[in-house]
Parts: structure tokens; sequence; C-alpha cells
């Protein structure tokens, strides 16, 4: 059970995000020190995360940092892969001291039966494509000759080639996404909440059969995030000069009492 509060984010996108959106954002995990009793990372954190056996991308220092210094405060930090960091191994367990894992985590979150994934690949359609390669980007034959490759070189090819995936929100604004949430809660309705990411679209909505699907959005395209404990999901967006930042909306644990701007 991850505890609560527990707070969620997704999405930043470290290495391509302006040095002022990275500043923000290890802000955030610095001010979550003593408020936090859970994190988690619903993918791509870093826009390009791979590790080589003794060099790791330089864009991440600043962040590594500070989930270093919150995992050795006893924080439980959840690290779930995106598209982009999906590549996480012994730096992130062993040195940084986060769970990595890759594909959805099922399990409480504050006491909400929950299951968390960052959503790529979801949609029938329009990740077709992407659900064809896949498999050979996460090959163990295809990461080792990467892993050959100059770190220079190849950093210089990853990024080249996530552009489209990464600048822009979703092109169908979410939808894609929601429908695939919703019709899961509808199959599901054990769940208590779904989390996707992916989409950079922030969501909180309670679906017909009572769960809850979020999306944390993207701390690329604006610093928002969840605030999840056993009375209330709360989707915030960060100020530098609030300790809780700025509530957008939020679900009661119970129907009657959802909250909207309060």
């Amino acid at each position: 059970m991850l505890a609560s509060p527990c707070y969620l984010v997704s999405d930043a996108h470290i290495g391509v995000a302006s040095l002022d959106i990275e500043r923000s954002f290890v802000r955030f995990l610095r001010e979550l020190r003593g408020r936090a009793g859970s994190l988690v990372i619903n993918g791509d954190l870093f826009d390009f995360w791979f590790e080589w056996k003794s060099v790791i991308p330089r864009a991440s220092f600043r962040a590594l940092g500070a989930l270093a210094e919150l995992s050795e405060s006893g924080l439980e930090i959840l690290w779930l892969a995106g598209n982009h960091d999906c590549w996480g191994g012994d730096i992130l367990r062993d040195d940084v001291g986060v769970e990595y894992h890759v594909g959805p985590w099922a399990g409480e979150v504050a006491g909400w039966r929950s299951r968390v994934e960052h959503g790529d690949g979801l949609r029938d359609q329009e990740d077709r494509g992407y659900r064809a390669i896949r498999p050979v980007m996460r090959n163990p034959l295809a990461i080792r000759a990467f892993r050959a490759l100059h770190p220079d070189w190849a950093t210089r090819i990853a990024l080249g080639s996530s552009g489209a995936s990464r600048e822009y929100r979703a092109r169908d604004e979410g939808r894609g996404l929601r429908s695939v949430a919703l019709a899961e809660l509808e199959h599901d309705r054990s769940l208590e909440l779904l989390v996707y990411g992916h989409s950079h679209v922030p969501a909180l909505e309670r679906a017909s059969g009572g769960g809850v699907f979020a999306n944390a959005g993207s701390w690329l395209d604006a610093p928002t995030y969840l605030r999840i404990t056993p009375e209330k999901i709360e989707l915030l967006e960060w100020a530098p000069d609030s300790a809780e930042g700025k509530r957008l909306y939020a679900v009661d644990r119970l129907p009657e009492k959802t909250l909207a701007n309060a």
C-alpha cells in the first residue's frame, strides 16, 4: 500500500523541458519532504533515460539527486516506466532508491483500490504502429546493441526520434485514453481508481460505476499533479508561493461530495 497522502506526477520530460520547468519540478520534489506519505512517478520523468555501465544522461542529475534525498528520508517512491524512460535498471533501484516498475501496477494508493499505468499503446487504432515497434525497442538484444553506442550518439538519436510524442498534447485531447479508462472501470468495478499518464491532458472524473479515472497531466505543459488521500483525490497546480498549490478539481470518496474549484 502506498501511504497517504500520495502525490502522483507524470510526463515532465526533463532533458527537453526548459531549465525553469526543471527547477520548478525539483523544487516541488524537495517540498514533499515531511508532507508526503508516498510519491508515484507515472512515466516519462525524463525525455530520454538509459543506463550504461558507468554513464547516465547528463540532464538527470538534479531530479535524481532530489529523489535520492527523498528516498533516504524514508519516503516510498514508485516509478512506472513510460515510453521515454522504459530502460531503467540498477541505478534507479539501487543508487536512487526508487521502486522501478515496468507495466501496470496494481495495489492500494492511500486506501483506494487502484491500478496505475503510463498509458502508452492502449488506444486501439491510434497506437497500432507504436505497439508494433514497442517489443523491438524493449528487446534485450536491441538494448544491448544500443548500449554499445557512444552515449553522445545514442542520446542524439533518441532525442531526435522522440519529438512527436513529447511536444504536444495528444491529438485527440485525451479522448482515446479516457474511453479506454471508462471502459476498463465499467468492466472491473472492483477498481476505485484508475490512473493513466502519457496524453499530457489532466483529468479527474468519476465513471458511471463509481470508480475514478485520473491523469496528472504533464509537468512539461503545466505543473499539475494529483494528491490522493483516503477521503479524496485532488488535481492540483503547483505554485511557488503555495504549500499545496491551487486546487483545480477534486473528487470525494462519496460520489455526492464531488468538489469543484473549492
